[in-house]
C-alpha cells in the first residue's frame, strides 16, 4: 500500500490555497511543477480554480478516490476531513497540519482520534506535522519545502523532523552531490514510521542507499528484524538524536517520542546491521560513498598524493579506524620508481609531488589501481602552481569509470579546486575537504561489508527449569513485592545453570553457626533482605569467617544494622556462604529498555564498572558470536587473556553464563533489572561462580 504515496495515480491536496503564503499554495505548486503526470485535484470550498487546475468543495465531490490524499489545514478539522478521505475510498493518506501530539496532552487526544479514523478505514498514514514526500522517479513533490524537485539520486531519505528536511533539500540544490530516490518526512510518526519505509525501501530499484534521520524508533525489536534482513541487500545509515540526557528532554518536547538509553540503539544498530551517523556530516559522508562508488571489498587502501602532509594525516585516520595501508606489490613499486622523480615516494602514499601534472596522476594512478593489494583508492590534491586541476578530475573520473574498486577524492582548497570538484561530481566521485572525513567513509564501506557478510545466528537454547523460576516469580509478586532477594536470585540463576556456592539461610546466629560448622571455614555471611539490594552500604556483607564466635558476632551486628538502616525492611535472615577462591569478578547485567527491550551488559567488577564505566552491551537475544565479541569489546579485556603471567580466563564459561541470561531475560519479561555481581571467573578449564543476583521484577502482572 506505501506505493500510493510515491506512485499514486491521482493526488487530492484538502487545503489547497490561492494564497501564495499559505502551505496549501506550496504544496500544490510543488505538486505542479515537479512534472507529476497523474491526476490533480486540489480541494478548496472557497475557490474555483488554482494554479490552473479545476477546485473541488470536498472530498465527496470528487470524481473518483484519489490514490494519495495531502491534508494541509488546521488541526482541529483534521480528523474529519481523513474520515471523508476514507469513505472517498483514499488509501494513502499525508497530514502535513501540526498541532497534535507534539502540543501535548490535547494534542495527543486528536492524534489518537486522527489514528482511530485511519484505522478504521484502512487506510495508510505518513505525518502529522511534517514537511511531505518526494519521489524523484515518479515525479511527484508533495511538501511545501522550497526550491522546487531536488536532483534525482541513489539516496533515498527519510527524517523525523521536517526542518531539518528542508536544509537537507537545500543542500542538494546546492550541488553538494546529493541526489535522491525518495524524501520522506515522517513527522510524529502516527502510522508509517522507519520500520515500513525501510522494509519498502528494500526493493525499490531506484534506491541504492537508505538514510535516517531519527529521534526515536518506536519497536526496537520489530527495527532489528527488519533492519537486519534489508541490511544484506542495502546500506541503512541513521543518525539517531537524543542520545544525551539534555537531548532526550529536548526529544519528548520536539515531537513526543520516547528516547530509548543510548547504549541501547547502539547495540541494536550493530547486531542489525545498521551505520550508525554520529552527526549529519558523516550522514551524508557516508551516504555518497555507499551512493556513487563500488563497496570496499577488504580493508587496505591505496594512497595517491601531490602533498606529503595531507598523506599522513590521511595514513593517521585510516589506521585509526583499523584500515590498512595497502603494501605495493614490488613490481608496482619497481614501475613507479621508472617514471617518477626521484625525490618521489613509490611506497604507499605514493606522493607524486607539488609540480604533478594529470599525466603522473594518471600515470601512478593506473598503477596503484592495477595492484592487487589495494581495495580502494584515495586521491589527495592540493592546488600548488603546476597543479592540472580539471585535468586531473577528469583524469581520476575516465579510470574509477571503469573500477570496480572504490574511488575518494580529497580536493583540498577552495575556490580554486572547485571546478574540479564539479568535474568529479560529474563522474560521480565523492569529494571530501579532508582526508580524515575520507578515511571514516571507507571505514564504514569496511564495516558494512562486514556485518552484511557475517551470518545472523540463532540464539541457542538451554535445557532450564522455567517452572521453578515461574513459581518464585509468582510467589514474589504475590506478596506485593517487586525486588527478588538474593536467595530468590540465585535459586533462579540455578535453575538456568548457573554454577553456584554452596550456602544456606540461617534464621538465627544458632542456625547460622551449624550452617557454617557444616560447610567448613571460612564462610561468608550476608544479609537476606529482599527489600536491601546493596548489602555493602551496611556492612551487610562479611568475609574470612574463620570461627562460630566470628560468625554468632556477624550475624548480630549485621541484623541490628540492618534495621537501624531501613527499619521497615523485611530481614529473612543471613545468607552463610563457602568461600571461594579468588579469582577475577565481572559484572554481568540487564536493564530493560523501552524500545529494544532486554539490554545485557558486561564488563570486569570492582573499579572497572564503578569507575571506569567499563561496559559492552548487546540486546538480547543474542548468539554465540555476540557473547564473545562482547568479551573483547571492553577497555580491560586483556586481562581475560592473561597478563603479567596470570593465566588467561575461562572465556568459553563466560560466554555462557551470557548466553544462559540473554535467555533468562528472554524467557521472562517480567524481568525488567538484572545483576549478577560477582560472577567470580576462574583461569581457562575451571568455569565460573555466581556469587550475588539481585533482580527486579514490573509492577504489571503477566
Amino acid at each position: 500500500m506505501l506505493d500510493a504515496f510515491f506512485k499514486p495515480a491521482s493526488v487530492g491536496i484538502v487545503g489547497a490555497s490561492r494564497n501564495t503564503e499559505k502551505l496549501g499554495y506550496a504544496v500544490l505548486e510543488n505538486l505542479v511543477k515537479s512534472g507529476y503526470e497523474g491526476k490533480i485535484y486540489p480541494i478548496n470550498p472557497s475557490a474555483e480554480d488554482i494554479l490552473d487546475h479545476q477546485v473541488y468543495p470536498d472530498v465527496t465531490s470528487l470524481p473518483e478516490a484519489p490514490d494519495l490524499a495531502v491534508i494541509v489545514i488546521p488541526y482541529p478539522y483534521v480528523p474529519e476531513a481523513v474520515k471523508e478521505c476514507g469513505e472517498k475510498g483514499v488509501k494513502a493518506v499525508i497530514v502535513i497540519s501540526a498541532g497534535f501530539r507534539e502540543t501535548g496532552r490535547e494534542g495527543l487526544e486528536l492524534e489518537l482520534q486522527l489514528l482511530d479514523v485511519v484505522k478504521e478505514y484502512g487506510m495508510r498514514l505518513i505525518g502529522p506535522n511534517c514537511l511531505g514526500v518526494i519521489d524523484a522517479q515518479t515525479p511527484l513533490n508533495v511538501t511545501f519545502a522550497a526550491g522546487g524537485m531536488p536532483p534525482r539520486g541513489p539516496i533515498a531519505f527519510m527524517s523525523q523532523s521536517g526542518a531539518l528536511g528542508t536544509a537537507v533539500l537545500d543542500m542538494s540544490f546546492a550541488g553538494k552531490h546529493i541526489g535522491f530516490s525518495k524524501f520522506v518526512s515522517l513527522g510524529n510518526k502516527g502510522d508509517v514510521n522507519e520500520i515500513d519505509l525501510i522494509s519498502y525501501f528494500e526493493d525499490d530499484d531506484t534506491t541504492k542507499v537508505i538514510l535516517a534521520y531519527s529521534e526515536g524508533i518506536p519497536s526496537g525489536q520489530d527495527f532489528m528484524k527488519i533492519a537486519r534482513h534489508v541490511s544484506k541487500k542495502k546500506p541503512i545509515i541513521i543518525l539517531k538524536s537524543g542520545v544525551t540526557q539534555s537531548g532526550q528532554k529536548a526529544v519528548s518536547s520536539h515531537t513526543g517520542s520516547l528516547a530509548g538509553a543510548e547504549q541501547a540503539y547502539a547495540a541494536g544498530f550493530r547486531q542489525s546491521g545498521v551505520i550508525r551517523a554520529d552527526t549529519m556530516q558523516s550522514l551524508f559522508d557516508y551516504a555518497i560513498a555507499f551512493g556513487y562508488q563500488p563497496l570496499l571489498n577488504g580493508n587496505r587502501i591505496g594512497i595517491v598524493t601531490n602533498a606529503g602532509g595531507p598523506g599522513i594525516l590521511a595514513t593517521d585516520a585510516l589506521e585509526r579506524r583499523n584500515l590498512q595501508l595497502a603494501t605495493l606489490e614490488n613490481d608496482t613499486i619497481h614501475t613507479l620508481e621508472q617514471r617518477l622523480p626521484d625525490a618521489a615516494s613509490a611506497a604507499n602514499p605514493v606522493d607524486v609531488l607539488g609540480d604533478a601534472r594529470a599525466d603522473r596522476y594518471a600515470f601512478a594512478l593506473n598503477h596503484v589501481a592495477a595492484d592487487p593489494n589495494v581495495d580502494g583508492i584515495l586521491v589527495i590534491l592540493t592546488p600548488q602552481a603546476m597543479t592540472e586541476i580539471e585535468e586531473t578530475a577528469h583524469t581520476l573520473g575516465k579510470l574509477a569509470r571503469d573500477l570496480d574498486k572504490p574511488v575518494l577524492a580529497c580536493f583540498m582548497g577552495d575556490l580554486r579546486v572547485q571546478a574540479g570538484i564539479n568535474i568529479l561530481q560529474d563522474y560521480q566521485i565523492p569529494n571530501y575537504p579532508f582526508p580524515e572525513r575520507a578515511a571514516l567513509a571507507f571505514a564504514a564501506m569496511r564495516d558494512y561489508v562486514d556485518m552484511r557478510d557475517r551470518e545472523y545466528e540463532e540464539p541457542p537454547t538451554f535445557v532450564v527449569d522455567q517452572e521453578r523460576v515461574a513459581r518464585i516469580i509468582r510467589e514474589v509478586q504475590a506478596a506485593g513485592r517487586v525486588a527478588i532477594g538474593e536467595a530468590e536470585g540465585r535459586e533462579i540463576l540455578g535453575a538456568y545453570g548457573f554454577p553456584l556456592p554452596e550456602s544456606r539461610l540461617a534464621a538465627s546466629p544458632d542456625e547460622a553457626v551449624k550452617i557454617a560448622n557444616d560447610i567448613g571455614y571460612p564462610v561468608v555471611l550476608k544479609i537476606s533482605s529482599p527489600d536491601i539490594l546493596h548489602k555493602t552500604d551496611i556492612g551487610g556483607v562479611k568475609v574470612g569467617l574463620n570461627s562460630a564466635s566470628d560468625v554468632r558476632d556477624a550475624y548480630e551486628l549485621m541484623v541490628y544494622r540492618a534495621h537501624r538502616y531501613l527499619p521497615d525492611a523485611r530481614i529473612d535472615g543471613c545468607l552463610v556462604q563457602e568461600m571461594v577462591p579468588k579469582g577475577l569478578e565481572i559484572l554481568i547485567g540487564m536493564n530493560r529498555d523501552p524500545q529494544f527491550g532486554a539490554l545485557v551488559t558486561f564488563g570486569l567488577g570492582g573499579i572497572y564498572v564503578e569507575a571506569l564505566k567499563d561496559v559492552a552491551f548487546r540486546v538480547a537475544p543474542f548468539g554465540e558470536e555476540d557473547a564473545h565479541e562482547l568479551l573483547s569489546e571492553i577497555r580491560a579485556s586483556q586481562l581475560l587473556d592473561g597478563v603479567r603471567g596470570e593465566p588467561p580466563a575461562d572465556k568459553e564459561a563466560l560466554a555462557d553464563a551470557l548466553l544462559r541470561i540473554s535467555q533468562l531475560v528472554t524467557d521472562f519479561p517480567e524481568i525488567v533489572e538484572l545483576d549478577v555481581n560477582p560472577l567470580i571467573v576462574y583461569e581457562e578449564g575451571q568455569g565460573v561462580l555466581a556469587l550475588d543476583a539481585r533482580m527486579i521484577l514490573d509492577q504489571i502482572l503477566h
